[in-house]
C-alpha cells in the first residue's frame, strides 16, 4: 500500500516468498480468484494442488479427482457455471484427459479455464517424456511456459485473461526442473472475480455433428487473432545482445542460455502455440545465424524452418533429456560460438550407484514373493509396486500405462498362449483411476484372470495423497469410503478375498486358491503404506549370526535394512538388519529357516 505523509511518498516493500515452482503456481491459481480447483497427483504436477488446497475453502474449492479426465471434467462445469476454474496433471495425464479437452477447444469456456501440465524431461518418475507442446498444438489450445517461479505465478494470472479474452482452455507448461526449484517469488493480492452465471447456449456448449461443425471455423479464427496477439504479447521477449547470432528459446531453457550466453540475441518466447508470428519473422531476419534452444521436441525449430529460415536447433541439442547450463554451453561450443569447457565444474565425484528397490516394510513384496511362487505371468501397473520388475523380487513381466494391467491381463488370456496363471496387479488408487472398467470388461466377456489390487491405502508413490478409497479429502475431511470389495463384488466378480500383506503363509495359499479359480478372481492385499502419509513402525528385528546359515533368503525381499556383513557359514556371507532402518514388518524373519531373525529386545 502507498501512503503519503505530507509530501512524502512512503512505499511499502512488495511481499516476497520463497517458493518451488509448483508452489508459485498455486498462488498464480489463487491470485487469480479461481474457484474450483482439481487434479490427479503425479510427479512432477502433484504439489501443486496441495498448495492450492492450503488457501480458505471459502476462496477456493479444491479437490483430488479419480482421474486426469475427471479433474478436467470437473473444472469444466465449473467454467460452465461461470467461474474460472482449474485443472493440473503431468504430461501424461494429459493423454487421459484428452478426450475432454479436445471438445472443449471446440466450446471454449464460460469462466476461464487452464490447465498446467508438467512435462518429465529425463523421465525422472514417468513412462515417457512427451512434449505436451504437440498434443496443445493438435486441441490448437494456447500454451505459455514460464521460466521460473516468478513467471509461473504471473502466467497462470495471464493465462487466465486469455481464457477469457479469446474463448479458449489454456495450458500452462510446467517441467520438473521448474516445478521442483526454489526461487524468491513476488506474490500479489486475489483478484475479485464476479461469477458470469450460466449462458444458455446450446449452439456452444453442447457438441453435437452439427453444431461442432460450425463451431470449426470459429476454431480456426481464434487461432489467426491468437497469433496476431502474439506480435504484441510481453509474454514474447527480444532482448537485444551484441552476437550476430540469435538464440530463441523458451522454459527453464531460457535460464540455462543466460547463464551461459549473456551477450547473445534472444528471443524468449513466453507463448509456445501458436508459435509463428510477425515478431519471430523479425527476430530472424535481424540475425545471421539462428539457433533454437528448447527442451524435447523441435516444435519451435520446425515453426521457424517453415517460415523459409535456416535453423540450427537438434542437430545440436538433444531430443531426449532435460537440458542444463553444461548441455547448452556445450551445444553452442558446438557450434563454434562458445570454447569448450575442459573438464566438469566443480568436484569431479560419481554418486554411488543404488539401483531402486522397494522401501524398508513395503506390504507390496509379499505380493510379489507369492506371485514368484506360482510362476505367474504378471502384468503391472503404474505405481511404486512397479519396482518389483527388479532384482530381487523380478516378479512384473509388462507395465504400459495407468490402468492398463487388467485389460493386459484379459488379452493375455483371451489369446491363449500362456499356460501360466495370468495375474494382474493394480494399486488402490490406480485401480480408481483406471482399473474399474477393464474389470468390468474382464468379467463381461468371461476372461480367466487374478487381479491383485495392492491396498496400501494411499497414492503412495506421489507422496502419499488421499483419495476416495481412503475417506479423506485433499483438505483433510472425512468423507464416504470406497469399499473394495463391494466395488468388485457389484461388476460381477464372484470370488474376492482380503489378505493380510504382512502374513506369508495366508498370502501364499490364497493367492494359489486366487489362481486355480476358473473365471475372474480378486485378491485384496490390505496393509497401509509404511511411510505416508504417516510412518508406521514397528519394533526393529535383528539377525543372531551365530544362528544364520547364510541361506540368503531374506536376500530375496529386496529389503534396504538388510545388507551383508563381513562373516560367512560354509562359504558364504551372512547378511545383517540395520534397526535404524527396519520397520519391523516381520517378513524376514517370516522366510528364515533358521529362526535367525528375531525381534531386537529378544
Amino acid at each position: 500500500m502507498d501512503l503519503e505523509v505530507g509530501k512524502v511518498e512512503i512505499v511499502s516493500a512488495p511481499e516476497t516468498h520463497t517458493m518451488m515452482g509448483n508452489e508459485a503456481l498455486a498462488r498464480g491459481v489463487w491470485e487469480s480468484g479461481v474457484r474450483v480447483a482439481v487434479a490427479y497427483p503425479g510427479t512432477p504436477s502433484t504439489e501443486i494442488m496441495e498448495a492450492v488446497g492450503k488457501y480458505p475453502c471459502e476462496d477456493i474449492e479444491a479437490q483430488w479427482a479419480t482421474n486426469e479426465k475427471v479433474a478436467l471434467d470437473v473444472a469444466i462445469g465449473a467454467s460452465f457455471a461461470g467461474e474460472r476454474a482449474f485443472a493440473a496433471m503431468k504430461h501424461v495425464g494429459l493423454n487421459v484427459a484428452l478426450d475432454s479437452l479436445m471438445s472443449q477447444t471446440y466450446i471454449g469456456v464460460n469462466g476461464g479455464l487452464v490447465l498446467v501440465v508438467c512435462d518429465d524431461p529425463g523421465i525422472h518418475s514417468s513412462q515417457n517424456e512427451q512434449d505436451t507442446r504437440l498434443l496443445a498444438a493438435l486441441a490448437m489450445v494456447p500454451v505459455l511456459e514460464p521460466s521460473d517461479a516468478q513467471e509461473a505465478l504471473e502466467f497462470v494470472r495471464i493465462a487466465f485473461e486469455i481464457s477469457e479474452r479469446f474463448d479458449t482452455p489454456v495450458i500452462v507448461r510446467s517441467t520438473t526442473r521448474l516445478s521442483h526449484t526454489r526461487s524468491v517469488v513476488e506474490v500479489g493480492e486475489r483478484l475479485p472475480v464476479s461469477a458470469f452465471g450460466f449462458k444458455d447456449n446450446p449452439l456452444k456448449n453442447v457438441m453435437i455433428p452439427a453444431h461442432a461443425r460450425l463451431r470449426h471455423p470459429m476454431l480456426l479464427e481464434r487461432e489467426q487473432a491468437l497469433a496476431e496477439y502474439c506480435i504484441s504479447s510481453p509474454l514474447n521477449r527480444w532482448e537485444e545482445g551484441s552476437a550476430d547470432y540469435g538464440i530463441i528459446t523458451t522454459g527453464i531453457s531460457y535460464s540455462y542460455v543466460k547463464e551461459v550466453a549473456p551477450d547473445a540475441h534472444v528471443l524468449k518466447l513466453g507463448i509456445t502455440w501458436p508459435v509463428r508470428s510477425e515478431k519471430l519473422r523479425a527476430f530472424c531476419a535481424s540475425v545471421k545465424r539462428i539457433l533454437v534452444v528448447e527442451e524435447l521436441e523441435p516444435v519451435v525449430e520446425q515453426a521457424v524452418r517453415d517460415m523459409g529460415f535456416e535453423v540450427e536447433g537438434k542437430t545440436l541439442f538433444s531430443r531426449e533429456g532435460e537440458f542444463s547450463p553444461r548441455i547448452v554451453h556445450d551445444g553452442l561450443a558446438k557450434a563454434g560460438l562458445l570454447p569448450a569447457q575442459v573438464g566438469a565444474r566443480g568436484l569431479n565425484s560419481q554418486p554411488l550407484v543404488r539401483p531402486p528397490v522397494l522401501c524398508a516394510g513395503c506390504p507390496h513384496t509379499s505380493s510379489y514373493m507369492a506371485l514368484r511362487t506360482v510362476d505367474a505371468r504378471v502384468c503391472g501397473d503404474i505405481g511404486c509396486y512397479t519396482l518389483a520388475v527388479v532384482e530381487p523380487l523380478r516378479a512384473i513381466d509388462v507395465c504400459v500405462a495407468m490402468g492398463s494391467s487388467i485389460g493386459m491381463a484379459v488379452g493375455m488370456a483371451k489369446a491363449g498362449t500362456e499356460s501360466k496363471p495370468i495375474v494382474a496387479t493394480i494399486g488402490d488408487s490406480t485401480f480408481l483411476h483406471a482399473g474399474v472398467p477393464p474389470l468390468i470388461d474382464a468379467v463381461y466377456n468371461q476372461a480367466n484372470i487374478t487381479v491383485m489390487i495392492l491396498d496400501n491405502h494411499t497414492t503412495a508413490m506421489t507422496g502419499g495423497q488421499d483419495h476416495a478409497g481412503t475417506g479423506v479429502t485433499l483438505r483433510g475431511e472425512a468423507t464416504e469410503k470406497v469399499n473394495f470389495e463391494e466395488l468388485v463384488r457389484s461388476v460381477g466378480v464372484k470370488w474376492v478375498r482380503y489378505v493380510d500383506s504382512y502374513d506369508l503363509a495366508s498370502m501364499y495359499q490364497t493367492l494359489r486358491e486366487a489362481t486355480e479359480f476358473k473365471g475372474v478372481s480378486v485378491l485384496i492385499s490390505d496393509r497401509p503404506c509404511v511411510l505416508d502419509p504417516v510412518k508406521i513402525r514397528g519394533e526393529a528385528y535383528r539377525i543372531k549370526s551365530e544362528s544364520c546359515v547364510a541361506c540368503q533368503a531374506c536376500m530375496n525381499l529386496g529389503c534396504p535394512a538388510i545388507a551383508w556383513i563381513d562373516e560367512t557359514y560354509d562359504g558364504h556371507r551372512k547378511v545383517g538388519i540395520d534397526t535404524g532402518q527396519c520397520m519391523g514388518c516381520s517378513l524376514c524373519a517370516q522366510v528364515c529357516p533358521s529362526n535367525a531373525i528375531q525381534l531386537a529386545s529378544l
